[in-house]
């Protein structure tokens, strides 16, 4: 039984030591802070987009106003000569506005255009780590189905070895388990007890010589049950 519970813990360590475990966890941070630099590139092209729509609309306007003074000019509807210079004037004032204006636009659509490049960036990279996490997940739960299935059939074999041991005995074994690290049963080899590797005393090895078969012996210094075999020497 106690080689059971070995092979079990080992299983279980083998589960928790997966590799993929830290590839995984890796890449989950990897792909949480190339998220956030998405989330920052798609706010500044949402900024940048409403910014453009608005520095046109201002160009539209300052147009539009000019087209007007324009056909007021052209009408000949204003005679008077001052009226005549401050129209001209506002439309050569309105001509400068609206290039500054369009400079602007230009400006804001050179922003706009490396925040989408950054996007499309930034997009690919999140697919790309997206793509080995799910690779990597896929590979650990193909480990621990393996894992699995082994530790379903070294707990039934443990169910049935159980099933053969005296109750007492078992809860002997189980409470030791807990307290000396999962071994509550060690081989006796060649004197030696193979859960603290100590030698017995020459006065623990009589004790046990004179013991019967099924009488339970323990070790004197770690208190794990012994398991006598042909090699233990005594």
């Amino acid at each position: 039984m106690q080689d059971l519970d070995v092979r079990l813990q080992q299983l279980a360590h083998k589960r928790r030591s997966l590799p993929e475990h830290a590839e995984i966890e890796s890449l989950t941070k990897d792909l949480t802070q190339l998220r956030d630099l998405l989330v920052a590139a798609q706010t500044e092209e949402g900024d940048c987009a409403r910014e453009q729509t608005k520095a046109e609309q201002d160009v539209d306007q300052v147009r539009q106003r000019a087209a007007r003074d324009q056909q007021r000019l052209d009408s000949g509807a204003v005679t008077s000569p001052k009226d005549l210079e401050n129209l001209q004037r506002e439309i050569s004032s309105l001509a400068k506005r609206q290039g500054d204006l369009e400079d602007v636009v230009l400006e804001v659509m050179e922003r706009r255009e490396s925040a989408q490049a950054r996007v499309a960036e930034l997009t690919d990279r999140v697919a790309s780590v997206q793509s080995k996490i799910d690779d990597a997940t896929a590979r650990r739960d193909a480990a621990f189905e393996v894992i699995d299935g082994e530790a379903g059939s070294v707990s039934k074999e443990r169910e049935v070895v159980a099933g053969s041991v005296p109750a007492d005995l078992l809860k002997l074994y189980d409470k030791l388990r807990e307290q000396q690290g999962g071994i509550g049963a060690a081989k006796l080899y060649q004197r030696t007890c193979q859960g603290c590797r100590q030698e017995l005393a020459i006065t623990e090895l009589n004790e046990v010589r004179a013991a019967a078969p099924n009488t339970v012996v323990r070790c004197e210094n770690c208190r794990r049950i012994l398991v006598r075999t042909a090699e233990s020497g005594v």
